[in-house]
């Protein structure tokens, strides 16, 4: 992969729409074959869920706002998320699959793209994790958390 310009977002330098769309599915790809990463999907979920997974992460990593204009805000992603507890064998495994999925998508060739997105990856696990016991701690209205190069945006 060459160099990412100096001026691309994230989510270009990780291919935009189509890059998070294979990102995603390779994560959950990963994820299905793990026998703890698994457990969060056996359950049946939303079922446009791979398409809103990429869509919140390229908003995250500097794409458009797809996800808050048509389907929900962070405070609605974190309610999703919480509420089940502490899990950081789950936590772990999750993390090492969205590491392979990197390579898998193709994405793991150019180094700063590479540790910038590993680094995103584990922030964001430790985000989904702000209320692990009730979903109804979660504040209303919370913007979705943007990152760049240089780490989550204030």
């Amino acid at each position: 992969m060459e160099q990412t310009p100096v001026d691309a977002t994230v989510y270009q330098a990780a291919g935009g729409a189509a890059g998070m769309r294979a990102l995603a599915e390779a994560w959950h790809r990963r994820c299905l074959a793990d026998p703890v990463a698994a457990h969060p999907f056996e359950h049946p979920g939303h079922p446009q869920h791979l398409d809103r997974l990429a869509a919140y992460w390229g908003e995250a990593l500097g794409g458009p706002d797809d996800y808050t204009r048509t389907m929900g805000d962070h405070s609605h992603v974190l309610r999703m998320h919480s509420g089940n507890g502490e899990h950081e064998e789950l936590d772990r495994r999750a993390i090492a699959c969205f590491e392979g999925a990197l390579a898998d998508a193709g994405l793991a060739d150019e180094e700063r793209l590479r540790t910038t997105m590993q680094r995103w990856f584990r922030w964001s696990i430790d985000e989904m994790n702000t209320h692990p016991h009730d979903p109804g701690a979660v504040p209303e209205g919370l913007p979705m958390p943007r990152w760049t190069w240089d780490g989550p945006v204030a």
